[in-house]
């Protein structure tokens, strides 16, 4: 990803209140076409906040939140897929049903939707599920076939949260060599997650939010070097500290 690449993503000065609390104060960022952005830091630090006020789900109390120049509609001149924490399919439909669905409202036509199914769905080991009911899969199954329906179409901007989370190491290496996949091809890629490893794979330049804040932006590289070569998780420990019994909760 050249350094000179244009911005895809600007947040300005973005604030959000909920009533008397503010969860996101005054966070400026952004993310350059063709580049994988990683948007880190714990529970409760403004992560998914960020991203609903970015796609309009939340309408913020200040700054500017833009794709591509505009603030984001569903029929805007950009492709995004997204890929929410909280999965979201018709799960007494069949798995290549829903698929279908998807891909319809994507622009494909079903013949197109129901062929790119079946060769993802023999990808990810779950062509004979696909006449089975969604929620007669396990958690892992579910959220392949949520990845194939947020990658249907080759997005421009695609948005993940999350998305190994609860995968076993084999499921998790496949699901990683189909984002960089995407990303080889062009797409920009904003990515959260708590597995440093990924950030370390995969992102150019990350952020890491604190209460609404950012306590660490840039490449990898800089920030590392920032924190005197310290290692990404070592320098989320710095930056959070020991929070609870257990240590912070990332999110």
């Amino acid at each position: 990803m050249s350094t000179t690449a244009p911005t895809l993503v600007s947040i300005d000065h973005f604030r959000m209140d909920f009533g008397k609390t503010t969860v996101v104060k005054d966070l400026s960022f952004s993310v350059r076409r063709g580049e994988t952005f990683g948007l880190l830091g714990a529970n409760g630090s403004g992560k998914t906040t960020t991203i609903r006020a970015l796609l309009g789900i939340y309408q913020p109390t200040g700054g500017q939140l833009l794709i591509n120049g505009q603030p984001y509609t569903v029929d805007g001149n950009v492709k995004l897929g997204y890929l929410p924490e909280e999965r979201g399919l018709y799960k007494k439909e069949t798995v290549l049903s829903v698929m279908i669905y998807f891909g319809r409202l994507k622009g494909m036509s079903k013949r197109a939707a129901e062929n790119w199914s079946r060769s993802y769905l023999e990808r990810v080991s779950l062509l004979d599920k696909a006449t089975t009911r969604i929620d007669r899969l396990s958690g892992g199954q579910q959220q392949k076939i949520q990845l194939g329906v947020t990658i249907m179409n080759n997005p421009e901007l695609l948005i993940l949260d999350e998305p190994t989370k609860g995968f076993d190491p084999v499921n998790r290496r496949l699901l990683m060599t189909i984002i960089e996949e995407h990303q080889q091809a062009g797409a920009t890629v904003i990515f959260v997650t708590h597995q440093m490893e990924e950030v370390e794979r995969l992102c150019d330049r990350i952020i890491l939010l604190k209460d609404g804040t950012a306590s660490a932006y840039g490449t990898i590289a800089d920030v590392k070097r920032h924190y005197n070569g310290a290692s990404l998780d070592d320098i989320f420990v710095t930056i959070y500290g020991d929070q609870s019994e257990g240590g912070a909760q990332r999110a």
